[in-house]
Protein backbone atom coordinates (compact mmCIF):
# COMPACT_ATOMS: atom_id res chain seq x y z
CA UNK A 1 0.00 0.00 0.00
CA UNK A 2 1.41 3.36 -0.97
CA UNK A 3 2.12 6.09 2.02
CA UNK A 4 0.16 8.99 1.21
CA UNK A 5 0.15 12.66 1.80
CA UNK A 6 -1.83 15.77 1.34
CA UNK A 7 -1.33 19.17 2.53
CA UNK A 8 -4.30 20.33 5.04
CA UNK A 9 -4.69 24.41 5.19
CA UNK A 10 -6.17 24.25 8.94
CA UNK A 11 -7.88 28.08 9.92
CA UNK A 12 -7.16 28.32 13.83
CA UNK A 13 -7.03 31.58 16.01
CA UNK A 14 -6.69 33.92 13.60
CA UNK A 15 -3.86 32.06 11.88
CA UNK A 16 -3.25 29.36 8.74
CA UNK A 17 -0.97 26.72 9.67
CA UNK A 18 -0.25 23.47 7.11
CA UNK A 19 0.18 19.83 8.22
CA UNK A 20 0.03 16.51 6.22
CA UNK A 21 -2.30 14.11 6.54
CA UNK A 22 -1.25 11.49 8.84
CA UNK A 23 -2.42 7.37 9.31
CA UNK A 24 -3.00 7.40 13.18
CA UNK A 25 -3.48 4.03 15.15
CA UNK A 26 -5.41 4.79 17.91
CA UNK A 27 -5.18 2.05 21.27
CA UNK A 28 -7.55 2.08 23.92
CA UNK A 29 -8.41 -0.49 26.45
CA UNK A 30 -11.63 0.54 26.28
CA UNK A 31 -14.18 3.03 23.70
CA UNK A 32 -17.74 3.76 24.31
CA UNK A 33 -19.99 2.60 23.92
CA UNK A 34 -18.38 -0.74 23.62
CA UNK A 35 -16.34 -1.16 27.06
CA UNK A 36 -16.53 1.87 29.86
CA UNK A 37 -15.51 2.26 32.98
CA UNK A 38 -14.76 5.47 32.90
CA UNK A 39 -13.47 8.82 31.25
CA UNK A 40 -10.70 6.86 29.13
CA UNK A 41 -13.65 5.39 27.24
CA UNK A 42 -15.07 8.52 26.26
CA UNK A 43 -11.74 10.36 24.82
CA UNK A 44 -10.96 7.39 23.22
CA UNK A 45 -14.54 7.48 21.17
CA UNK A 46 -14.39 11.27 20.53
CA UNK A 47 -10.75 12.10 20.46
CA UNK A 48 -10.45 9.75 16.89
CA UNK A 49 -13.51 11.04 15.54
CA UNK A 50 -12.18 14.86 16.15
CA UNK A 51 -9.12 13.79 14.65
CA UNK A 52 -11.07 11.95 11.48
CA UNK A 53 -12.89 15.47 10.95
CA UNK A 54 -9.41 17.22 10.28
CA UNK A 55 -9.10 14.83 6.98
CA UNK A 56 -6.37 12.04 9.16
CA UNK A 57 -6.50 8.68 8.90
CA UNK A 58 -7.27 6.89 11.89
CA UNK A 59 -8.49 3.66 13.09
CA UNK A 60 -8.53 2.44 16.75
CA UNK A 61 -7.59 -1.18 18.33
CA UNK A 62 -9.34 -2.36 21.49
CA UNK A 63 -10.03 -5.59 23.31
CA UNK A 64 -13.58 -7.56 22.55
CA UNK A 65 -15.26 -8.06 25.94
CA UNK A 66 -18.05 -10.02 27.02
CA UNK A 67 -19.72 -6.74 27.46
CA UNK A 68 -18.69 -5.56 23.88
CA UNK A 69 -20.61 -8.67 22.74
CA UNK A 70 -23.33 -7.43 24.54
CA UNK A 71 -23.04 -3.63 23.31
CA UNK A 72 -25.99 -3.62 20.75
CA UNK A 73 -23.48 -2.34 17.90
CA UNK A 74 -22.91 -3.84 14.73
CA UNK A 75 -19.56 -6.40 14.68
CA UNK A 76 -18.58 -8.62 11.83
CA UNK A 77 -15.35 -11.18 11.96
CA UNK A 78 -12.75 -10.11 9.77
CA UNK A 79 -11.40 -13.66 8.92
CA UNK A 80 -8.15 -12.77 9.92
CA UNK A 81 -6.17 -14.99 12.86
CA UNK A 82 -2.61 -14.98 13.78
CA UNK A 83 -0.93 -16.10 17.24
CA UNK A 84 1.69 -13.99 19.60
CA UNK A 85 3.93 -15.01 21.69
CA UNK A 86 3.20 -14.85 25.74
CA UNK A 87 5.61 -15.93 27.83
CA UNK A 88 6.21 -19.99 26.52
CA UNK A 89 3.27 -20.05 24.84
CA UNK A 90 1.53 -18.98 21.48
CA UNK A 91 -1.77 -17.47 21.96
CA UNK A 92 -4.45 -17.25 18.89
CA UNK A 93 -5.79 -13.54 18.34
CA UNK A 94 -9.16 -13.26 15.86
CA UNK A 95 -9.98 -9.84 14.64
CA UNK A 96 -13.46 -8.33 14.63
CA UNK A 97 -14.74 -5.56 12.90
CA UNK A 98 -16.93 -2.63 13.61
CA UNK A 99 -17.27 1.79 13.25
CA UNK A 100 -17.67 4.63 15.41
CA UNK A 101 -20.42 5.91 13.88
CA UNK A 102 -20.07 9.53 14.72
CA UNK A 103 -17.86 9.41 11.49
CA UNK A 104 -17.29 5.67 10.45
CA UNK A 105 -13.90 5.61 12.06
CA UNK A 106 -13.33 1.88 11.90
CA UNK A 107 -12.60 -0.05 15.29
CA UNK A 108 -10.51 -3.06 15.53
CA UNK A 109 -11.26 -5.87 18.54
CA UNK A 110 -8.73 -8.42 19.36
CA UNK A 111 -10.65 -11.58 20.16
CA UNK A 112 -9.44 -13.88 22.93
CA UNK A 113 -11.99 -15.07 25.13
CA UNK A 114 -9.65 -16.86 27.43
CA UNK A 115 -8.56 -13.02 28.44
CA UNK A 116 -11.49 -11.04 27.84
CA UNK A 117 -14.57 -13.12 28.05
CA UNK A 118 -15.26 -12.21 31.46
CA UNK A 119 -17.94 -10.07 33.73
CA UNK A 120 -15.81 -7.15 34.13
CA UNK A 121 -12.79 -5.28 32.30
CA UNK A 122 -10.25 -5.18 35.16
CA UNK A 123 -11.90 -6.63 37.92
CA UNK A 124 -14.87 -8.41 39.61
CA UNK A 125 -16.31 -8.22 42.94
CA UNK A 126 -13.71 -5.27 44.07
CA UNK A 127 -10.79 -7.42 42.85
CA UNK A 128 -8.31 -6.82 39.93
CA UNK A 129 -7.98 -9.87 37.87
CA UNK A 130 -4.76 -11.66 38.97
CA UNK A 131 -3.58 -12.32 35.18
CA UNK A 132 -4.31 -8.33 34.56
CA UNK A 133 -0.35 -8.38 33.06
CA UNK A 134 -0.90 -11.73 30.74
CA UNK A 135 -4.39 -10.06 29.94
CA UNK A 136 -2.50 -6.51 28.52
CA UNK A 137 0.74 -8.14 27.13
CA UNK A 138 -1.10 -10.36 24.97
CA UNK A 139 -3.32 -7.56 23.86
CA UNK A 140 -0.34 -5.01 23.23
CA UNK A 141 1.92 -7.83 21.17
CA UNK A 142 -1.48 -8.51 19.44
CA UNK A 143 -2.03 -4.85 18.73
CA UNK A 144 1.90 -5.04 17.13
CA UNK A 145 0.98 -8.15 15.03
CA UNK A 146 -2.22 -6.59 13.84
CA UNK A 147 -0.16 -3.60 12.01
CA UNK A 148 1.25 -6.33 10.00
CA UNK A 149 -2.11 -8.95 9.50
CA UNK A 150 -4.41 -5.26 8.08
CA UNK A 151 -1.57 -3.63 6.11
CA UNK A 152 -1.87 -0.25 7.89
CA UNK A 153 0.63 2.53 7.16
CA UNK A 154 0.93 3.95 10.41
CA UNK A 155 2.43 7.37 11.20
CA UNK A 156 1.69 8.09 14.53
CA UNK A 157 0.88 5.23 16.99
CA UNK A 158 -1.11 6.77 19.72
CA UNK A 159 -1.15 4.47 23.36
CA UNK A 160 -3.34 5.14 26.45
CA UNK A 161 -2.67 4.53 29.67
CA UNK A 162 -0.91 1.36 31.76
CA UNK A 163 -2.66 -1.31 29.72
CA UNK A 164 -1.16 -0.33 26.19
CA UNK A 165 2.22 0.54 27.58
CA UNK A 166 4.29 -2.14 26.13
CA UNK A 167 3.62 -0.87 22.66
CA UNK A 168 6.14 1.86 22.65
CA UNK A 169 8.65 -0.84 24.12
CA UNK A 170 7.42 -3.36 21.67
CA UNK A 171 7.75 -1.03 18.90
CA UNK A 172 11.61 0.21 19.76
CA UNK A 173 12.93 -3.23 20.80
CA UNK A 174 11.51 -6.19 18.70
CA UNK A 175 9.76 -4.81 15.52
CA UNK A 176 11.41 -1.46 14.38
CA UNK A 177 13.69 -3.00 11.75
CA UNK A 178 10.35 -4.65 10.46
CA UNK A 179 8.62 -3.60 7.12
CA UNK A 180 5.97 -1.65 7.79
CA UNK A 181 7.21 -0.19 11.38
CA UNK A 182 10.37 1.97 10.24
CA UNK A 183 8.35 4.75 10.30
CA UNK A 184 6.43 4.78 13.66
CA UNK A 185 6.27 7.57 15.95
CA UNK A 186 4.52 6.52 19.23
CA UNK A 187 2.82 8.82 21.74
CA UNK A 188 1.79 7.54 24.90
CA UNK A 189 -1.45 9.16 26.98
CA UNK A 190 -1.85 9.47 30.95
CA UNK A 191 -5.32 9.51 31.34
CA UNK A 192 -4.74 8.57 35.28
CA UNK A 193 -1.47 8.30 36.80
CA UNK A 194 -2.97 6.65 40.15
CA UNK A 195 -3.08 3.67 37.92
CA UNK A 196 -0.45 2.37 36.70
CA UNK A 197 -0.26 -1.70 35.70
CA UNK A 198 2.31 -2.49 38.50
CA UNK A 199 3.34 -6.45 38.74
CA UNK A 200 5.62 -8.48 40.07
CA UNK A 201 9.28 -8.78 38.41
CA UNK A 202 8.74 -12.83 37.24
CA UNK A 203 6.15 -11.55 35.25
CA UNK A 204 8.54 -9.71 32.69
CA UNK A 205 8.91 -13.18 30.94
CA UNK A 206 5.40 -12.70 29.91
CA UNK A 207 6.29 -9.76 27.93
CA UNK A 208 9.30 -11.60 25.54
CA UNK A 209 11.16 -8.65 26.51
CA UNK A 210 15.09 -9.67 27.59
CA UNK A 211 15.68 -8.89 31.23
CA UNK A 212 18.65 -5.99 30.25
CA UNK A 213 15.47 -3.73 29.41
CA UNK A 214 14.24 -4.78 33.65
CA UNK A 215 16.21 -1.40 34.56
CA UNK A 216 15.80 1.89 36.59
CA UNK A 217 15.48 3.44 33.20
CA UNK A 218 13.44 1.23 31.07
CA UNK A 219 10.80 -0.95 32.82
CA UNK A 220 11.69 -1.48 36.68
CA UNK A 221 10.38 0.23 39.39
CA UNK A 222 10.98 -0.49 43.31
CA UNK A 223 11.75 -3.90 41.87
CA UNK A 224 8.69 -4.18 40.11
CA UNK A 225 7.49 -4.55 36.24
CA UNK A 226 5.27 -0.85 35.72
CA UNK A 227 3.84 -0.89 32.35
CA UNK A 228 2.81 2.66 32.90
CA UNK A 229 6.40 4.05 33.33
CA UNK A 230 7.34 1.22 30.26
CA UNK A 231 5.20 3.84 28.07
CA UNK A 232 6.51 6.53 29.27
CA UNK A 233 10.02 5.52 28.92
CA UNK A 234 9.94 4.46 25.28
CA UNK A 235 7.53 6.58 23.73
CA UNK A 236 8.64 9.69 21.50
CA UNK A 237 6.04 12.21 22.90
CA UNK A 238 3.92 12.18 25.88
CA UNK A 239 0.88 14.00 26.65
CA UNK A 240 -1.77 13.67 29.65
CA UNK A 241 -5.20 15.36 30.07
CA UNK A 242 -4.89 18.67 30.81
CA UNK A 243 -2.21 21.60 31.30
CA UNK A 244 -2.36 21.45 34.88
CA UNK A 245 -1.86 17.84 35.48
CA UNK A 246 1.25 17.61 33.09
CA UNK A 247 2.72 19.81 35.79
CA UNK A 248 1.16 18.15 39.16
CA UNK A 249 2.45 14.97 38.59
CA UNK A 250 5.87 15.80 37.90
CA UNK A 251 5.68 16.91 41.77
CA UNK A 252 6.25 14.36 45.07
CA UNK A 253 2.16 15.40 46.17
CA UNK A 254 0.51 13.86 42.96
CA UNK A 255 3.50 11.97 40.96
CA UNK A 256 2.79 8.55 42.50
CA UNK A 257 6.30 7.68 43.02
CA UNK A 258 7.03 8.72 39.23
CA UNK A 259 7.43 12.35 39.41
CA UNK A 260 11.37 11.54 38.78
CA UNK A 261 10.81 9.96 35.50
CA UNK A 262 8.00 12.81 34.66
CA UNK A 263 10.91 15.30 35.67
CA UNK A 264 13.23 13.75 33.32
CA UNK A 265 11.45 13.19 30.32
CA UNK A 266 9.45 16.54 30.88
CA UNK A 267 10.34 17.85 27.67
CA UNK A 268 8.45 15.75 25.68
CA UNK A 269 5.28 15.75 28.15
CA UNK A 270 2.57 18.16 27.03
CA UNK A 271 -0.87 18.33 28.87
CA UNK A 272 -3.86 19.08 26.56
CA UNK A 273 -7.07 19.08 27.96
CA UNK A 274 -10.26 16.56 26.97
CA UNK A 275 -12.92 18.22 24.99
CA UNK A 276 -16.49 17.30 25.04
CA UNK A 277 -18.78 15.21 22.42
CA UNK A 278 -21.03 18.11 22.01
CA UNK A 279 -23.21 16.05 19.67
CA UNK A 280 -24.30 13.62 22.79
CA UNK A 281 -24.07 16.63 25.52
CA UNK A 282 -26.20 19.56 24.47
CA UNK A 283 -29.13 21.07 25.87
CA UNK A 284 -30.57 21.78 22.96
CA UNK A 285 -30.40 18.82 21.32
CA UNK A 286 -30.87 16.54 24.44
CA UNK A 287 -33.19 13.16 23.49
CA UNK A 288 -33.53 12.58 27.38
CA UNK A 289 -34.63 15.55 28.58
CA UNK A 290 -37.81 16.95 29.49
CA UNK A 291 -37.59 20.57 28.20
CA UNK A 292 -34.26 21.44 25.46
CA UNK A 293 -32.81 24.82 25.75
CA UNK A 294 -29.89 27.08 24.81
CA UNK A 295 -28.42 29.76 26.66
CA UNK A 296 -31.60 32.20 25.50
CA UNK A 297 -34.40 29.58 26.51
CA UNK A 298 -32.31 28.44 29.90
CA UNK A 299 -34.45 30.41 32.03
CA UNK A 300 -37.39 29.35 30.56
CA UNK A 301 -36.80 25.73 30.41
CA UNK A 302 -34.06 24.40 32.82
CA UNK A 303 -36.50 24.40 35.58
CA UNK A 304 -38.65 21.96 34.04
CA UNK A 305 -35.96 19.73 33.74
CA UNK A 306 -35.63 20.53 37.69
CA UNK A 307 -39.00 19.67 38.31
CA UNK A 308 -39.15 16.60 36.31
CA UNK A 309 -36.09 15.01 38.43
CA UNK A 310 -37.16 15.94 41.58
CA UNK A 311 -40.50 14.24 40.90
CA UNK A 312 -38.75 11.20 39.20
CA UNK A 313 -36.71 11.00 42.11
CA UNK A 314 -39.07 11.52 44.79
CA UNK A 315 -37.88 14.82 45.91
CA UNK A 316 -39.82 17.86 47.27
CA UNK A 317 -40.75 19.58 44.06
CA UNK A 318 -39.52 23.07 45.29
CA UNK A 319 -38.18 25.88 42.90
CA UNK A 320 -36.31 27.57 46.06
CA UNK A 321 -34.59 24.50 47.05
CA UNK A 322 -31.62 24.37 45.44
CA UNK A 323 -30.72 21.06 43.74
CA UNK A 324 -27.33 19.81 43.98
CA UNK A 325 -26.32 17.20 41.31
CA UNK A 326 -23.61 14.62 41.30
CA UNK A 327 -22.40 11.93 38.60
CA UNK A 328 -19.32 9.47 39.05
CA UNK A 329 -17.27 7.23 40.29
CA UNK A 330 -17.87 7.12 44.48
CA UNK A 331 -14.49 7.10 45.52
CA UNK A 332 -12.16 8.90 48.07
CA UNK A 333 -10.50 10.30 44.97
CA UNK A 334 -13.85 12.44 44.52
CA UNK A 335 -13.93 13.54 47.69
CA UNK A 336 -17.85 11.56 48.38
CA UNK A 337 -16.91 11.40 51.71
CA UNK A 338 -16.92 15.22 52.66
CA UNK A 339 -20.21 15.31 50.42
CA UNK A 340 -20.93 12.79 53.13
CA UNK A 341 -19.94 14.40 56.00
CA UNK A 342 -21.73 18.11 54.77
CA UNK A 343 -25.08 16.90 53.77
CA UNK A 344 -26.72 17.07 56.91
CA UNK A 345 -25.84 20.31 57.84
CA UNK A 346 -27.07 21.43 54.16
CA UNK A 347 -30.60 19.59 54.15
CA UNK A 348 -31.23 20.07 58.21
CA UNK A 349 -30.54 24.14 58.02
CA UNK A 350 -31.27 25.29 54.60
CA UNK A 351 -33.35 22.47 53.00
CA UNK A 352 -30.94 21.58 50.28
CA UNK A 353 -31.38 18.76 47.98
CA UNK A 354 -29.12 16.34 46.59
CA UNK A 355 -29.22 13.84 43.58
CA UNK A 356 -26.31 11.62 43.42
CA UNK A 357 -25.44 8.82 40.21
CA UNK A 358 -22.31 6.28 40.56
CA UNK A 359 -20.40 3.17 42.13
CA UNK A 360 -17.67 2.55 43.88
CA UNK A 361 -16.33 2.22 47.20
CA UNK A 362 -19.14 -0.13 48.88
CA UNK A 363 -18.38 2.16 51.85
CA UNK A 364 -19.34 5.39 50.49
CA UNK A 365 -21.72 3.81 48.20
CA UNK A 366 -23.51 2.88 52.03
CA UNK A 367 -22.84 5.97 53.39
CA UNK A 368 -25.19 7.59 50.50
CA UNK A 369 -27.72 5.09 50.64
CA UNK A 370 -28.35 5.79 54.39
CA UNK A 371 -28.38 10.02 54.11
CA UNK A 372 -31.29 9.34 51.27
CA UNK A 373 -32.82 6.51 53.84
CA UNK A 374 -32.19 9.52 56.29
CA UNK A 375 -33.81 12.38 54.39
CA UNK A 376 -36.17 11.03 51.46
CA UNK A 377 -37.14 14.35 50.46
CA UNK A 378 -34.14 15.69 50.04
CA UNK A 379 -31.56 12.77 49.34
CA UNK A 380 -32.06 10.97 46.01
CA UNK A 381 -28.65 7.96 45.47
CA UNK A 382 -29.10 5.95 42.30
CA UNK A 383 -25.95 3.11 42.65
CA UNK A 384 -25.98 2.51 38.77
CA UNK A 385 -23.87 3.97 36.02
CA UNK A 386 -26.60 5.27 33.76
CA UNK A 387 -25.89 7.66 30.72
CA UNK A 388 -29.75 8.42 30.72
CA UNK A 389 -29.73 9.76 34.36
CA UNK A 390 -26.42 11.16 33.52
CA UNK A 391 -27.89 13.83 31.30
CA UNK A 392 -31.50 14.02 33.77
CA UNK A 393 -29.20 15.23 36.44
CA UNK A 394 -26.88 17.49 34.46
CA UNK A 395 -29.93 19.62 32.99
CA UNK A 396 -31.80 19.37 36.35
CA UNK A 397 -29.79 20.32 39.15
CA UNK A 398 -28.67 24.42 39.36
CA UNK A 399 -25.38 23.18 41.02
CA UNK A 400 -22.82 20.22 40.34
CA UNK A 401 -20.24 18.83 43.31
CA UNK A 402 -16.79 17.64 42.58
CA UNK A 403 -14.61 18.61 45.42
CA UNK A 404 -11.69 15.88 43.97
CA UNK A 405 -9.00 15.91 45.68
CA UNK A 406 -6.75 14.94 42.63
CA UNK A 407 -8.11 15.39 38.68
CA UNK A 408 -6.46 14.73 35.69
CA UNK A 409 -9.27 16.17 33.21
CA UNK A 410 -12.75 15.72 34.86
CA UNK A 411 -15.54 15.29 32.09
CA UNK A 412 -18.34 16.44 34.36
CA UNK A 413 -17.31 19.85 35.40
CA UNK A 414 -17.74 20.84 31.29
CA UNK A 415 -21.20 19.25 30.77
CA UNK A 416 -22.40 21.09 33.63
CA UNK A 417 -21.47 24.48 32.02
CA UNK A 418 -22.46 23.65 28.69
CA UNK A 419 -26.11 22.64 30.60
CA UNK A 420 -26.13 26.09 32.80
CA UNK A 421 -25.17 23.87 36.11
CA UNK A 422 -22.70 26.06 37.82
CA UNK A 423 -20.01 23.68 39.26
CA UNK A 424 -18.22 23.22 42.54
CA UNK A 425 -14.71 22.14 42.53
CA UNK A 426 -11.48 21.85 43.96
CA UNK A 427 -8.70 23.71 42.30
CA UNK A 428 -6.72 20.78 41.08
CA UNK A 429 -5.43 19.74 37.65
CA UNK A 430 -8.19 20.10 34.78
CA UNK A 431 -10.73 20.95 37.05
CA UNK A 432 -8.46 24.47 37.59
CA UNK A 433 -7.55 24.79 33.92
CA UNK A 434 -11.47 24.43 33.28
CA UNK A 435 -13.62 26.32 35.98
CA UNK A 436 -13.11 29.87 36.88
CA UNK A 437 -14.12 31.02 40.19
CA UNK A 438 -16.74 33.47 40.53
CA UNK A 439 -15.15 35.92 42.70
CA UNK A 440 -15.91 40.39 42.14
CA UNK A 441 -13.25 40.62 39.87
CA UNK A 442 -14.26 37.35 37.39
CA UNK A 443 -17.74 38.76 37.86
CA UNK A 444 -17.39 42.16 36.42
CA UNK A 445 -15.02 40.88 33.48
CA UNK A 446 -17.53 38.04 32.46
CA UNK A 447 -15.12 35.26 32.77
CA UNK A 448 -16.57 33.42 35.74
CA UNK A 449 -18.21 30.01 35.75
CA UNK A 450 -18.01 28.15 38.92
CA UNK A 451 -16.88 28.42 42.32
CA UNK A 452 -13.52 26.70 43.41
CA UNK A 453 -11.80 25.39 46.85
CA UNK A 454 -8.33 25.18 47.62
CA UNK A 455 -8.56 22.36 50.12
CA UNK A 456 -9.48 19.48 50.79
CA UNK A 457 -11.42 19.11 53.53
CA UNK A 458 -14.73 19.98 55.21
CA UNK A 459 -14.93 23.04 56.35
CA UNK A 460 -13.32 24.62 53.15
CA UNK A 461 -16.29 22.45 51.22
CA UNK A 462 -18.79 24.14 53.51
CA UNK A 463 -17.51 27.56 52.76
CA UNK A 464 -17.39 27.34 48.93
CA UNK A 465 -21.04 25.89 49.00
CA UNK A 466 -22.02 28.66 51.41
CA UNK A 467 -20.78 31.66 48.58
CA UNK A 468 -22.65 29.78 45.79
CA UNK A 469 -25.85 29.70 47.70
CA UNK A 470 -25.50 32.79 48.51
CA UNK A 471 -25.19 34.06 44.99
CA UNK A 472 -28.05 31.28 44.10
CA UNK A 473 -30.19 32.87 46.48
CA UNK A 474 -29.48 36.51 47.00
CA UNK A 475 -27.52 37.41 44.04
CA UNK A 476 -30.22 36.63 40.85
CA UNK A 477 -28.88 38.86 38.10
CA UNK A 478 -25.29 37.58 39.17
CA UNK A 479 -25.93 34.01 38.75
CA UNK A 480 -27.34 34.57 35.74
CA UNK A 481 -24.63 36.29 34.23
CA UNK A 482 -22.68 33.49 35.22
CA UNK A 483 -24.57 30.70 33.68
CA UNK A 484 -24.78 32.40 30.29
CA UNK A 485 -20.68 32.90 30.96
CA UNK A 486 -20.23 29.08 31.25
CA UNK A 487 -22.60 28.15 28.52
CA UNK A 488 -20.74 30.16 26.19
CA UNK A 489 -17.59 27.85 26.88
CA UNK A 490 -16.18 26.24 24.11
CA UNK A 491 -15.62 22.40 25.07
CA UNK A 492 -15.28 20.77 21.67
CA UNK A 493 -12.82 17.66 21.19
CA UNK A 494 -11.88 19.95 17.15
CA UNK A 495 -10.08 22.19 19.74
CA UNK A 496 -8.01 19.59 21.94
CA UNK A 497 -7.62 17.34 18.30
CA UNK A 498 -6.20 20.42 16.76
CA UNK A 499 -3.32 20.57 19.94
CA UNK A 500 -2.99 16.76 18.99
CA UNK A 501 -1.72 17.04 15.62
CA UNK A 502 0.59 20.00 16.26
CA UNK A 503 1.81 17.28 19.26
CA UNK A 504 2.35 14.34 16.51
CA UNK A 505 3.83 16.67 13.72
CA UNK A 506 6.45 17.34 16.06
CA UNK A 507 7.30 13.67 16.26
CA UNK A 508 6.22 12.26 12.59
CA UNK A 509 9.14 10.85 10.62
CA UNK A 510 8.01 11.79 7.31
Amino acid sequence: MLRRYCLVLIFCNDNFFTLNIMNILFISSEVAPFAKTGGLADVSASLPVALGDLRHNVTIITPYYKCTRNCGESIEDTGIKFTVPVGGERIEATLLKGKITDNNIPIYFVKQDRYFDRNGIYSEHGEDYKDNCERFVFFCRAVMESIAALKLDVDILHTNDWQTGLIPAYLSILYRERQRYEKISTIHSIHNLAYQGIFWHWDMPLTGIGWEHFTFDEMEFYGKLNLMKTGVMFADGITTVSPRYAIEIQSQEFGCGMESVLQYRSPMLRGILNGVNTRQWNPATDKFIVAQYDRNSVVENKPKCKKDIQERLGLGVRVESPLVGLVGRLAYQKGIDLIADVIPLWVEKHNVQFCMLGMGDPALEGRLVALAERYPSNVAVKIEFSDEWSHLIEAGADIFLMPSRYEPCGLNQMYSQIYGTIPIVRYTGGLADTVVDANDETVENGTATGFAMIDDNMNDLNTTIWRTLNTFWNKKEIWQKIIHNAMRQDWSWRRSAEQYIRFYEKFHRK
